[in-house]
């Protein structure tokens, strides 16, 4: 099969190569990979018991094709969306994925795309762990740092929905984005004075804030009422002040029902999942460089023909 592998734990030393199709173990499926969701880190991960080359990504949407001899929930034939996150025998960044029968497994709504499933697992799970630290509640204000990707394509959504007044940050190009998907005021982060316009609309500061991109958890409480709190996606460490709470992402959460939720809305229209760039497999180097730079609209993906 034709994979994206990582020749060496370095980072970024990626290249596409010819592999041999991974083996099936008795909790495990192997799927033909038909759409995968590009991640900032995919060029990155590169686990200590993963032999290089070792293949790329962790999520995407594809066909069942083999299961081992002790799967009883899935069958041949049917359309799922997945994580399979730092796996030994690799990630899904190739045209045949192993993942284990425990693993996040979505079956595909009826009439949902591949391009669109393969999009939703990884930032779906990531903000519905983050709304669950939060704990959000009606007519309570969050600032949203960094909104314009996947992860806070849904947050602004999410949020909404629970009936929370949001403001979102991103660049200047991306704010009628980010007001179309429910967000009541927006900032440019690129603006040196941007906390003070938070505080001009919440001179008291908002309630909660969800900080995505990284660096932004501690410039975020600026804008955060004293007793607040934070939680920061990208894992950032830092000291707190005024009472705020730093909520951790709650990564062992199982969110599998709220997923599936989730991907049935996005199906029917409720919810949207913003596709930025569809490349071709074999642009898969060009989509790492896209996600790197850390100006998505959405998602980008990767199809296989």
């Amino acid at each position: 099969m034709q994979a994206f592998v990582k020749q060496s734990s370095a980072p970024n030393d990626v290249a596409i190569r010819h592999m041999p199709t991974p083996s099936v173990g008795e909790r495990e499926l192997l799927v033909r990979v038909q759409a995968i969701g590009v991640g900032i880190h995919d060029g990155y991960f590169h686990p200590p018991i993963g032999e290089s080359p070792y293949v790329i990504g962790i999520e995407a949407a594809g066909v069942v094709t083999e299961v081992g001899s002790e799967v009883a929930n899935y069958d041949v034939g049917e359309r799922i969306a997945f994580v399979s996150a730092m796996q030994p025998k690799g990630g899904t960044w190739a045209e045949y994925a192993v993942v284990a029968d425990e693993a996040p497994i979505v079956r595909l709504p009826e009439g949902m795309p591949f391009t669109q499933a393969a999009a939703v697992p990884v930032a779906g799970s990531t903000i519905l762990r983050a709304l669950h630290a939060l704990d959000l509640q009606p007519d309570e204000s969050v600032f949203i740092a960094g909104a314009s990707g996947a992860i806070g394509t849904l947050a602004i959504q999410l949020a909404d929905a629970r009936g929370c007044h949001v403001v979102a940050s991103a660049s200047k190009k991306n704010h009628d984005y980010m007001i179309g998907l429910g967000a009541r005021k927006t900032v440019d982060y690129h603006d040196s004075d941007w906390p003070e316009h938070v505080r001009q609309w919440f001179p008291t500061g908002v309630d909660a804030a969800i900080a995505i991109q990284p660096g932004t958890g501690s410039s975020s409480m600026a804008v955060v009422r004293d007793g607040g709190r934070v939680v920061p996606i990208s894992g950032d460490q830092f000291a707190t002040e005024r009472g705020i709470a730093l909520r951790q992402l709650p990564f062992l959460l199982d969110v599998h029902t709220e997923l599936v939720d989730l991907m049935n809305q996005i199906a029917a229209g409720g919810v949207r999942m913003t596709i930025e760039n569809v490349y071709p497999f074999a642009r898969g180097l060009e989509a790492l460089q896209k996600a790197s730079a850390r100006h998505a609209r959405g998602k980008s993906v990767l199809v296989i023909p």
